[in-house]
């Protein structure tokens, strides 16, 4: 009898660079393939989300040959079934690093059940890149550095002929068809889909990447964010490929960026959905209302603002530019906490990241990893005079606005016609609320807290 081995996929979708898969490979003649559908983690999940990763399991199911299994339930439970009907204990998977796959990693191991664990779904694995003392780095700089010394290994090739088990009668008993319908227009998804995306960025815009990164309007950024989120090209195939150009330059640092952050939750798990600062939790917030409505809805009366929040309900994603925007809008002007943003952009992007989104969130309120924190306040008016000066982002998502010229669709109010065609006015008065942001900061400071620094500059 042919002896079989269990591959655990989890977030990481493709064959190729999968150093984890080709170990299951040649621990057996065959290959059990397996995803696990944990509905706890759909509801929280989305419409949008679970859609896109339906799709990206029919993608990676076609690369099987049919044969992945996809089983409902908690990771133990439904390892055990499989190890049961295939009579087998060699289990392999890519290694986790986020909370709720650690969870998960742990409760096997309580089982008794051995994982064989290899590679993770970073160039290097959160946890390595450390100072010379061995502890963490807080501060990006010089994790960059260090994770540029440190390095990685190459890519390596998908699987040759490999030997998959199709799941036989008793299996299928097993197996669920997990159906998801989004609310949005997804494009298509899938390893192939990753690469040839990856392919097209290399040759149309990684060159100009630093100068266009930035503008939202133009097709200047990779759009690979979801595709790196469930693993269907691997951070490693990206590096390999980048050269010495000022734009290959920043966007392999922002490639170090989720990697840092990964890093950061790493250390500090809490931080999914707690302050990487504790202090902040303690300063005077208000509660979510009608402004935050507003907010969610896009309709707040800032148009840099509402037009990034109505790409978010429109396509699942946001410009990672107007992300900080929209999120320094909701913690400096509508004065509410991270967490109530986090959770919107949780329930809304496909390209949800747990670690990326939550201390991305954290960078911008001023409470996470940063050498500058919450003195940092984004002006939405001159945002958007200076990344969209043309208002082409705006008019795409803000029809209302469409009839103004470049000079005063920033400030419809200033407008005589801003108004015609039912454009709300403004919730707040962004000058008044930064002021009063600062002012809480000043409340914080006056507790003794928090060290001063009142000589810092204020980014608007």
């Amino acid at each position: 009898m042919a002896s079989k081995a269990i591959f655990w996929f989890r977030r990481d979708l493709r064959l190729s660079d999968n150093p984890a898969l080709l170990a299951a490979l040649d621990s057996a003649d065959e290959v059990v393939p397996v995803f696990i559908w944990d509905e706890e983690v759909a509801r929280r999940a989305g419409a949008n989300r679970n859609a896109n990763l339906v799709a990206s399991l029919n993608s990676l199911n076609k690369s099987l040959n049919g044969a992945l299994h996809i089983i409902t339930g908690d990771p133990l439970s439904a390892i055990q079934k499989v190890m049961k009907l295939y009579q087998t204990d060699l289990l392999h998977a890519s290694a986790a690093h986020a909370p709720y796959g650690l969870a998960a990693e742990k409760s096997i191991g309580d089982a008794a059940i051995e994982l064989n664990l290899l590679g993770s779904n970073y160039a290097i694995a959160p946890g390595r890149v450390r100072k010379d003392d061995g502890t963490p780095y807080k501060v990006y700089t010089p994790f960059y550095k260090m994770w540029l010394a440190h390095g990685w290994r190459p890519p390596v090739a998908a699987p040759k002929n490999p030997n998959w088990v199709s799941p036989g009668s008793e299996a299928k008993k097993l197996l669920t068809n997990p159906q998801a319908k989004s609310e949005i227009l997804l494009g298509e998804t899938g390893e192939e889909i990753a690469l040839e995306k990856f392919k097209t960025f290399l040759k149309n815009a990684a060159k100009d990447y630093s100068e266009n990164r930035n503008t939202p309007s133009i097709p200047g950024t990779s759009k690979l964010s979801s595709h790196l989120r469930w693993g269907e090209i691997h951070p490693r195939t990206i590096l390999a490929k980048l050269g010495s150009s000022n734009g290959h330059e920043v966007f392999r640092k922002e490639i170090a960026w989720r990697e840092f952050y990964a890093d950061a939750l790493f250390h500090n798990p809490h931080t999914a959905k707690e302050y990487y600062a504790p202090i902040f939790k303690i300063m005077r917030y208000d509660q979510p209302g009608k402004k935050f409505d507003a907010w969610c809805r896009g309709e707040t009366g800032f148009p840099l603002v509402d037009a990034a929040m109505r790409e978010l309900l429109s396509e699942g994603w946001m410009h990672n530019r107007t992300r900080m925007v929209v999120a320094s809008f909701l913690v400096k002007d509508l004065h509410l906490e991270w967490q109530h943003g986090e959770r919107f952009f949780a329930q809304h992007l496909i390209d949800f990241d747990v670690a990326s989104n939550a201390h991305g969130w954290q960078w911008t309120a001023g409470c996470g990893t940063d050498a500058s924190p919450y003195y940092r306040v984004f002006n939405p008016i001159e945002q958007g005079k200076k990344f969209d000066p043309a208002g082409d982002y705006i008019r795409k998502y803000v029809p209302e606005l469409a009839h103004l010229d470049s000079d005063s669709i920033h400030e419809p109010w200033n407008s005589p016609d801003g108004y015609l065609h039912g454009y709300p006015e403004r919730i707040v008065d962004h000058a008044a609320e930064r002021l009063e942001s600062l002012a809480r900061l000043e409340e914080l400071k006056a507790s003794k807290s928090i060290p001063s620094q009142s000589n810092k500059k204020v980014k608007k």
